[in-house]
């Protein structure tokens, strides 16, 4: 049973918003709790267009909504609060978001066990009566809480993080806002390309994609499988300020971009954007507060389907932060 009773579980998911930077920064907001669910909203914005053109919202904003929600659903089923991780998201787009339009997911916790959370949810938009996506995602429990050790450091080898006071810990709200991996779990395929100090561009033109052009996505020269793109690191992509950790979710919109682009460059004859079908993502590590580099790999393509997977990675390309893949359809000429 949970530990809440309605307005302290209402006070806890509020202070767990709250207290999340990119969350706060979009402005979710949430909706209703109870034991073991939550819904929360994002609020409509110009700035989550994916597609101007076809005005329709990115997929990435849905993935930072969804995973931030089934956090909120499991802290809501717990019997007593502890840090939890993401361990995988897997979302199916059912129809494509409309954008400049509120998005509310619906999330609930139906299975916790001594180690695992499992969550499954529903994302709507107002004025429709089917939603335009659903979410499967699993928590590992009690996982660490204490402030990291590899952050980046200066000249002087001092962190360039502010430091946590001396001695002391994380609250129960900030130690259950840890919706990042464990470190444990090792890559089953890697990607090695070099991404440093090579020449860069924008990934897109400005005003293109509002969410490409939020993220700051660039794009380096075309190696081995294919491009590599940076997302540079700015404080409000921050999911875990206790780690702190960039938000899972972010990571989860940066590696749809990286694989729609890849995609792009790799197939000029295209007519369109390619639209996700679908997209699962597994957490290897947490991801520290710098730039994270992207590549993907087209795993098989055919005339209206492709399936490809990206490797996301920091400071290292063969110890990647996650893995992903996810199926698009491909936009061709009728004729």
């Amino acid at each position: 049973m949970s530990i809440f009773t309605g307005n302290e579980r209402q006070a806890w998911a509020d202070a767990f918003i709250s207290g999340i930077p990119y969350a706060a920064a979009s402005g979710m907001t949430l909706v209703d709790t109870g034991p073991g669910r939550a819904s929360l909203l994002l609020p409509a914005r110009a700035t989550w267009t994916g597609d101007a053109e076809r005005k329709l919202i990115h997929p990435g904003c849905l993935s930072v909504l969804a995973d931030t929600a089934c956090g909120v659903a499991v802290g809501c089923a717990l019997e007593q609060l502890e840090p939890y991780a993401t361990l995988d998201l897997r979302m199916d787009y059912l129809r494509p978001p409309v954008a400049e339009t509120d998005l509310v997911c619906h999330a609930e916790c139906h299975r916790l066990s001594r180690s695992v959370a499992f969550v499954r949810g529903e994302l709507m938009q107002p004025g429709q009566s089917e939603p335009v996506a659903t979410v499967h995602a699993t928590f590992m429990r009690a996982t660490a809480a204490t402030r990291r050790k590899d952050l980046p450091t200066d000249a002087s080898g001092a962190s360039t993080q502010a430091a946590a006071p001396k001695g002391s810990r994380p609250t129960p709200a900030e130690a259950a806002s840890s919706l990042i991996a464990p470190s444990s779990v090792e890559p089953s395929q890697v990607f090695v390309s070099r991404a440093a100090d090579l020449p860069e561009t924008l990934a897109v033109p400005p005003g293109r994609s509002p969410y490409v052009d939020f993220l700051n996505v660039h794009q380096q020269p075309q190696i081995d499988a294919g491009p590599v793109f940076r997302m540079p690191y700015k404080p409000e992509l921050i999911g875990n300020p206790v780690l702190p950790a960039l938000h899972g979710g972010v990571l989860a919109g940066f590696g749809e971009t990286a694989m729609v682009l890849h995609l792009l460059a790799t197939n000029p004859e295209l007519a369109g954007v390619p639209r996700s079908v679908d997209f699962a993502i597994a957490y290897m590590r947490s991801a520290k507060p710098i730039d994270t580099f992207a590549q993907s790999t087209t795993v098989r393509q055919g005339n209206r389907v492709a399936l490809v997977m990206v490797s996301l990675w920091q400071d290292d390309p063969s110890r990647p932060v996650v893995q992903a893949r996810g199926h698009f359809l491909m936009p061709r000429e009728e004729g």
